[in-house]
């Protein structure tokens, strides 16, 4: 008898159906594998007939086939076990195909025959629902985020004796509840009012927060770079329901899932060391999986001490930040993960770290600060919208017991800002409506729309132009900020002082 059962393979993101082909016939008792599986599945035989004779069941005395189909398909990973395992006792008529029928099967098999726990269960379970799947059957431990898409019976099992005992009708598995999303509590593990000083550099992290700008800070040691960046997502907006379902599926795909939380509700702050390879930061391998620009996806990238990064990694940061994905080819094909994140960077203004500081002496010669700063290139550099001074906070600042502005207080403010901005980007006449989420997204349609400058507004853009001989992604990047700073202060148009704070964030030519 021939089983046929549905499994799912994860390629990139999204989901693909797979079919579990088994068969018997006669020979010398062994099991092949084929379809293009990988070493985690071609050890799958030794599981199955471990878990299959330790769950009291039988294991056949004959030639098992199983073919992964479509054999075009890459197949990784062990979550092929429980559907091998399935076939085995559908094609012994151990268990009748009925009971499989309208149904998606995961799980890694121990040698004792209980599950264990997959990753990429979140896409697949999405695939199931949008290929027609009436249930799916999962370990306990995934049962939770299984339970996320809506629309889906699932099943969690905790062993394969049990699951046989469901299918054969003999005891039955009670249905895991759809998962109710509720909303958690932000975790701020900086408030802004703990942090001493630094107005500025506070009020320039709330006109990036508002409008999805990156940043560079620059500043001595110990002046509160990463302090200030570790409170970033404290005032950012919080996440609607799709984006943290968007931002899930990438955990879940890399299984980087915190235990006991289906769904990630916070914005992901991410501060990857100096030390990371490109294909680290990216995302790569012989089968691409997401790097640490996709993990930042909706939150924060945090490159401290950024001309510590080799030059290669650094580079390879141009083209997410400015199509917000990463596209990784291989001979197999190319993949596309999301990356649209905020770029957050600190830096010292050279390798000793006092350049320019008023209190501690610079030991570098001139020609060390050139070549320091010149590690990161233009090209990069012209893609962060916000420049900023950090100096060193003063002992009056830091002995003051009095508390600064509130993280929630900013945020509500950051929040409002970005309310304006769907409102305007969600009109009909755009022809992508939902392409664009914030200021930092719009492109020339939309800067000659929302964008207009006033006469004296556009006097000052041109002396700044020659002046700061600034390029023409330099000039659409201001006009983006300068909407930004407008909309924080709920103006409807750009006025010359909202122009002329976002000028002040350029990067001065004595220092960069």
């Amino acid at each position: 008898m021939l089983a046929n059962i549905k499994a799912c393979a994860v390629i990139g993101l999204e989901g693909r159906i797979i079919e579990v082909e088994v068969d018997f016939s006669q020979g010398l008792p062994s099991m092949v594998i084929v379809g293009l599986p990988d070493a985690a599945v071609q050890e799958s035989r030794e599981r199955v007939q471990s878990a299959i004779k330790n769950a009291g069941l039988m294991y056949p005395r004959k030639r098992v086939t199983v073919n992964l189909a479509p054999a075009s398909v890459r197949k990784e990973g062990p979550s092929y076990d429980l559907p091998i395992a399935l076939g085995v006792l559908v094609a012994g008529e151990q268990i009748p195909p009925e009971a499989l029928e309208d149904t998606l099967v995961i799980g890694e098999l121990s040698l004792d025959g209980s599950l264990r726990h997959v990753r990429g269960v979140l896409p697949m379970a999405a695939t199931a629902r949008e290929n027609g799947f009436q249930r799916i059957i999962v370990p306990t431990e995934d049962a939770n985020e299984a339970s996320l898409i809506p629309g889906l019976e699932v099943l969690p099992a905790a062993s394969l004796n049990e699951l046989y005992l469901h299918l054969t009708g003999m005891e039955q598995i009670t249905p895991h509840p759809p998962n109710e999303v509720e909303p958690q509590e932000l975790t701020i593990q900086t408030d802004f009012q703990e942090i001493k000083g630094q107005e500025h550099v506070k009020r320039a992290l709330e006109v990036a927060a508002a409008g999805g700008h990156n940043v560079l800070m620059i500043g001595p040691p110990g002046s509160g770079k990463t302090l200030l960046a570790r409170a970033l997502p404290a005032i950012l907006p919080r996440m609607t329901i799709d984006e943290a379902l968007d931002v899930t599926r990438i955990y879940s795909v890399s299984d980087q899932l915190p235990p006991g939380v289906p769904l990630i509700q916070n914005r992901p702050f991410r501060a990857p060391h100096h030390t990371i390879s490109h294909a680290g930061l990216v995302g790569g391998g012989n089968w691409p999986h997401p790097g640490e620009v996709s993990l930042a996806h909706r939150g924060v990238l945090f490159l401290d001490e950024l001309p510590e990064f080799g030059t290669r990694v650094l580079e390879v940061l141009r083209q997410p930040i400015e199509d917000k994905t990463v596209t990784i080819s291989r001979a197999q094909g190319s993949l596309t993960f999301p990356a649209n994140f905020m770029l957050v960077a600190a830096m010292n203004p050279c390798p000793c770290g006092f350049y320019g500081d008023p209190v501690k002496p610079c030991t570098c010669a001139p020609s060390t600060v050139t070549r320091y700063q010149k590690r990161i290139s233009g090209p990069l550099l012209d893609r962060i919208d916000i420049h900023i001074q950090v100096p060193r906070v003063e002992y009056d600042k830091l002995s003051d017991d009095r508390l600064g502005e509130p993280s929630q207080v900013i945020q509500s403010r950051v929040e409002t800002a970005r309310e304006l901005q769907r409102r305007r980007f969600l009109k009909d006449e755009l022809p992508f409506p939902n392409a664009i989420t914030c200021n930092a997204d719009m492109r020339p349609a939309e800067l000659r729309q929302f964008c207009e400058l006033d006469d004296t507004s556009r006097k000052l853009m041109r002396s700044a132009m020659s002046q700061l001989q600034l390029s023409a992604r330099a000039y659409h990047r201001i006009l983006k900020l300068s909407r930004t700073i407008a909309d924080l202060a709920g103006s409807e148009t750009i006025q010359p002082t909202h122009l002329a704070e976002a000028l002040q964030y350029r990067p001065r030519m004595d220092v960069m």
